[in-house]
């Protein structure tokens, strides 16, 4: 039986290590500003799901997660060396748009408050 704590402390180990690869190792120019933003670990720690968040267009998005994984191989090698694990799950790199998402409803729910306030300083009869 999977240990849901044990997978989460290794999310949370993978995604701090990756962090600090992709800062200071990863030479690739395609990879611009990514971050992970979360890692989700399989049941038998043999998979890891890495979620980035790229900031750019989806032109560089898509370049970055290209990149991405073409170092896949490069950054799993450092991590065993980093980490004393078993197995080095294999990774996945996903592209994460929940914070471009998030900003975007920010924006929305801005725009409904600036026309409630507009409305609310006009009068109807003015």
């Amino acid at each position: 039986m999977p240990n849901p704590h044990r997978q989460e402390k290794l999310g949370e180990l993978i995604a701090a290590e990756l962090s600090e690869l992709l800062r200071t190792r990863v030479k690739d120019p395609r990879v611009g500003f990514a971050s992970i933003t979360h890692v989700e670990v399989s049941g038998d720690l043999r998979h890891a799901k890495i979620f980035v968040s790229v900031m750019g267009s989806p032109e560089e998005q898509k370049e970055t997660m290209k990149g991405l994984r073409n170092a896949t191989g490069f950054l799993r090698h450092e991590l065993a060396t980093r980490l004393v694990l078993r197995y080095m799950p294999e990774l996945a790199f996903k592209l994460d748009t929940s914070i471009e998402e998030g900003a975007r409803i920010l924006a929305l729910i801005n725009q409904v408050e600036q026309e409630d306030r507009e409305i609310a300083s006009n009068p109807e009869g003015e």
